[in-house]
């Protein structure tokens, strides 16, 4: 019974801030390398963020990058996502995903990695 569990999602407007959370059951997110993904209507799944097992080190797709920050609570096993100065092309379906055969870090493409794990989703819509 492993799964990933996203929450925290919902209407914020232009320039607020949200934190979403993915509690993981079963495991210990603190052993693999995790992920954020998000999907927008007619787009195709867009990796976000990843942050390594070992020291912590992220990575961050330029759409994002200085706006949202990756963590995780090793004591809560909760991986989170920090969203600020949100935009309206930032509504989509917000997904974390956990590697659990990967063993390697970084990866050429952090964006490429492939995930065994994924949680439901929760949505994330800015108003303009």
């Amino acid at each position: 019974e492993v799964q990933l569990q996203a929450s925290g999602g919902g209407l914020v407007q232009a320039g607020g801030s949200l934190r979403l959370s993915c509690a993981a059951s079963g495991f210990n997110l603190d052993e693999y390398v995790l992920g954020w993904f998000r999907q927008a209507p007619g787009k195709e799944r867009e990796a976000l963020s990843s942050i390594s097992p070992y020291d912590g080190s992220t990575v961050y797709a330029d759409s994002v990058k200085g706006r949202f920050t990756i963590s995780r609570d090793s004591g809560a096993n909760i991986l989170y996502l920090q969203m600020n100065s949100l935009k309206p092309e930032d509504t989509a379906v917000y997904y974390c995903a956990a590697d659990l055969t990967g063993r390697t870090w970084p990866n050429d493409q952090e964006s490429r990695r492939s995930y065994d794990q994924w949680g439901q989703g929760t949505q994330v819509t800015v108003s303009s």
